[in-house]
């Protein structure tokens, strides 16, 4: 699959999903109309991003064997939603610096492994600044991987002033457990597959920031979120458990989330890999019903699904397939994207090629505000 394109990448994606939904699905990108467009024009609207850190190939997901895999996407919010089956990542293939492209619009070019600030402005900052919106209105929950700095730029017009908070559950829960004196399970607290031994400490003051999320934010007390994520499987289950909290008790906005327990294939783990894939499926279908459920979200909610960028191919002699993805060939660097939302057309799929860097245009024309650094563009299909 080494010799791929982008394009012959997007069609076989397109014939997987005509197979299993059926060509009604299939109507062109032309004339997508504005559907119950009346019904948010009352509402400031909200948008949600999901990413799939660590990326998914086609093999365990879109192909035919691997659509067992997604069962949600492919029956459930596919055929409610608009999908795009070419989004091309033009930029360095690792998790912090490609899903911090994606919130800037901009393909950065500084080390994956280290935590900095993008040097230009994120989503977050054009978002607060343009629209002139308070700080606990835009958030970003992340694993712990550097991270911690992707919530607003160095940009000297923009910076903290306009950034968004920033939630490390990994990190939260590590202060938690240090404060509580419990333990649990070691997978929660592991910070990154791809380089194991990269593990930044916990200062005091980190540990005390993230301790007063929890409890002024959250509303949890330090026994409860301990307990609570003592129940769960996986660190994609406490993020979106943090990610509904933050829905309940502030109704932000703009909210990021990275679901990255599938990068777990770096350890070379394929079926953990897989279990990760079908919980992230899970886990975004339960999101968008929990969407659906709150009054301060339904009707006015775009949400935004796509991994950060693929995985190298098995034939590929560069690369070491779902393991890794080092080749920058086709298949590591083509995705999808998945937007549900109540002015998008349901069950429509869109062929044409666009860039992950396309996203902060995009949600900046759904909002209102300007993103002049970004150099993607906006998607016409979902305005």
């Amino acid at each position: 699959m080494s010799d791929l394109s982008s394009g012959s990448i997007a069609t076989t994606r397109r014939e997987f999903l005509r197979s299993a939904l059926g060509a009604a699905s299939f109507a062109g990108a032309a004339g997508f109309g504005r559907m119950a467009h009346a019904k948010v024009l009352n509402f400031a609207p909200k948008t949600i991003i999901v990413t799939f850190g660590g990326g998914a190939r086609d093999d365990e997901t879109f192909a035919q064997e691997g659509q067992v895999n997604i069962p949600c996407l492919m029956k459930q919010l596919i055929p409610q939603g608009t999908f795009f089956t070419q989004v091309v990542n033009a930029g360095i293939l690792g998790h912090y610096v490609a899903t911090t492209s994606i919130l800037t619009g901009v393909y950065e070019r500084f080390d994956n492994f280290i935590a900095q600030p993008p040097p230009n402005p994120t989503l977050f900052e054009y978002f607060r600044k343009g629209l002139r919106r308070p700080a606990n209105d835009a958030w970003v929950i992340a694993p712990s991987n550097g991270f911690q700095r992707i919530g607003c730029s160095s940009s000297s017009a923009f910076g903290p002033a306009y950034g968004a908070g920033v939630i490390l559950p990994k990190k939260m829960l590590h202060a938690a457990i240090s404060s509580h004196g419990d333990a649990v399970s070691g997978t929660l607290l592991q910070d990154n597959h791809e380089n194991p031994l990269y593990s930044p400490s916990l200062t005091p003051e980190d540990s005390d920031a993230h301790l007063e999320i929890l409890e002024s934010i959250l509303r949890l007390s330090v026994v409860d979120f301990v307990h609570r994520a003592q129940a769960l499987d996986s660190a994609d289950e406490l993020s979106v458990f943090i990610a509904r909290r933050l829905m309940e008790n502030l109704s932000p906005s703009l909210l990021a989330l990275t679901l990255h327990d599938m990068d777990i294939a770096h350890a070379g783990a394929f079926s953990l890999y897989v279990d990760a894939i079908q919980r992230a499926d899970r886990l975004c279908a339960e999101l968008w019903t929990t969407i659906q459920s709150m009054p301060e979200y339904k009707n006015r909610t775009t949400l935004l699904i796509l991994p950060d960028f693929g995985r190298d191919a098995d034939g590929d002699p560069a690369g070491n397939g779902f393991q890794h993805h080092r080749t920058g060939g086709a298949l590591a660097r083509t995705t999808w994207l998945l937007a549900l939302g109540p002015h998008l057309h349901q069950n429509q799929t869109v062929n044409r090629r666009i860039e992950s860097i396309d996203l902060v245009p995009t949600v900046g024309c759904l909002h209102g505000f300007s993103t002049p650094s970004a150099r993607g563009h906006c998607i016409q299909e979902l305005v």
